[in-house]
This record gives C-alpha cells, structure tokens and sequence, in this order.
C-alpha cells in the first residue's frame, strides 16, 4: 500500500510538469499501443507482411492518422494485449512500452479490455448459447467463460494504466500521450439476432465496459492525460443498430464477420477523425 502509494504521488508530481500539447510535425514519431481495439484484426488490409498473431490493419486508426500527417508510425498493437503487456513482455513479444524513446512525440493506447475478460467473455459466452441452441458442437471450442472481474482486477488495471501513463512521459518527455477508450458494442439495453446472450450476460458485459471506460476517465482526468471517447463516438453504432460499426456475432440464419464485437472499418475511421480534429484543431480536411 505504501508503495502504490509513492507511485500516486509521483505520477501527481510529474504531470504537473509535462509541457502544453502541440501537433507532431511530420515525419515525427508515432507510437500505436494497446488491444485488438487499437489493431483492429479482420479489416483489411493486413499491416504486417507476413501476417502475425497480433492481426494489426493497415486501416486502424494508428494507421490512418499516420497516412494523413505523414508520421512515423510504429504500431505495437496486438490482440490478446493486456495491460501487463504493455509494461511487461508477451513470450516472444517485448513490452509495448519498449517502442516508446526520447524520439517518440505521439503515443495512443487503447487498452485494459482483455484483463478485465470483456471481449473474451462475450465471444465464448456467445458460443456456449449457440452450440446450445443447434445443439451443434462449433468448429473450435468455446472454451470456458471468465469469472466477472472483481474489485481488486478493476483496481489493479487502474494502477498499471496509471504506469503506463507515467512509464510514456519518462521515456519520452516530448511525447504527446492521448488515451482511447473502448468503442461501444452492445446497446444500452436488451439484445438482439447478432448477440446471442442472455439479459444477465448482456447486463454483466455492459457492466464491465462501464466500469472500465470509467477506469480510463478517471486516469486520463487525473493524470492530465489527453482522451478519446471511443466509445461516444460510436454510440448509436452498435452491433445492434441498422449502421453497425461493430461485428455481432453469427447465430443460426444470422451472419458475421470473423472478428467477433471487434470495430469495423467505419468505428476506426471515426476514431481516426477524432484523433485528427483533436491534434490539429485549427485545420480542417486532410493535409
């Protein structure tokens, strides 16, 4: 406790000091972080040639705003990425955060989704409902629904996006820090054909994506950190909604596409259009 402790009161002492934000020139260095949500798996094309397990998209938001201002764009992203992924490494992969240097004047992240269960735990749920309604076994396993998070998950993805934020201005004190949150995937209420769940599980999802979009304002407002609110943008674009921009799920007669309540071409885009109003707000259009 008292270290955590320490920790806080450095993070507060040092985002006093971090200089006023300004847009990247081009060319300058540009670092992607997080989660499927920032890689953006299933929307062609492919970023990385040959292909990886980290399924970045050459059109994912990183990417997109990088082709529009001309940066140099190094994009850690992967699916699967959790908030220990970014400080720390993933068997082959080294921590995100090792992409981030003095040279580095833009970083975005997107993350904590996968320590919470959240993208996991609607995706087997869902396949548990449909294997139990055809009474068909799917071609992969379901595998086991995770255990609702508990307070002290919520607490620890707090305390490590809180280090990540303070882990970027160390190592890159000229950098420009922008923290996305989680576009949004179900509506506020009920179900529908593509989300094959029950009321309590679609209750109990939307629960964790509160909590954690609540985690990440919460950091970026008391951090100083600059925020992207995902998952505002995309409300009203559901997997629900006549113009989804996020997969459903497939259920019998009900088809979707094979990433799973990940974003669309449509959500990165829009995200990307945030990201460029909110860096450069006295242009207007693409450079």
């Amino acid at each position: 406790m008292l270290k955590f402790a320490i920790f806080l009161f450095a993070v507060a002492t040092t985002t006093a000091a971090y200089a006023q934000p300004t847009p990247p020139p081009a060319g300058g260095k540009y670092v992607a972080m997080g989660s499927s949500f920032a890689a953006g798996p299933g929307i062609a094309p492919a970023a990385d040639n040959p292909g990886n397990r980290c399924r970045r998209s050459a059109q994912n938001y990183a990417h997109q705003l990088a082709r529009r201002r001309n940066l140099s764009l190094v994009d850690v992203s992967c699916g699967g990425s959790t908030t220990e992924r970014l400080l720390g490494p993933w068997n082959e992969l080294a921590p995100e955060l090792d992409a981030v240097d003095a040279d580095t004047l833009l970083v975005t992240v997107t993350t904590g989704g996968n320590d919470l269960g959240y993208l996991g735990g609607l995706a087997r749920m869902s396949c548990v409902n449909v294997a139990a309604q055809t009474g068909k076994a799917p071609q992969t396993p379901c595998g086991t629904p995770p255990p609702l998070p508990g307070d002290k998950t919520y607490a620890a993805v707090e305390m490590r996006l809180r280090m990540v934020v303070s882990e970027v201005h160390r190592r890159a004190p000229k950098a420009r820090l922008i923290i996305i949150d989680y576009a949004t995937i179900l509506p506020s209420a009920g179900v529908c054909p593509v989300v094959p769940l029950s009321m309590a599980q679609a209750d109990s999802s939307r629960g964790i994506a509160r909590r954690l979009n609540e985690i990440t304002v919460r950091v970026a407002k008391e951090t100083r950190t600059e925020l992207i609110r995902a998952s505002a943008i995309t409300e009203g674009h559901d997997v629900c909604t006549k113009d989804p921009w996020l997969n459903g799920y497939p259920s019998p007669g009900v088809p979707a596409e094979e990433a799973f309540y990940h974003p669309r071409l449509a959500a990165m885009t829009a995200i990307a259009d945030a990201l460029d109003r909110q860096i450069w707000p006295s242009q207007t259009g693409r450079p």
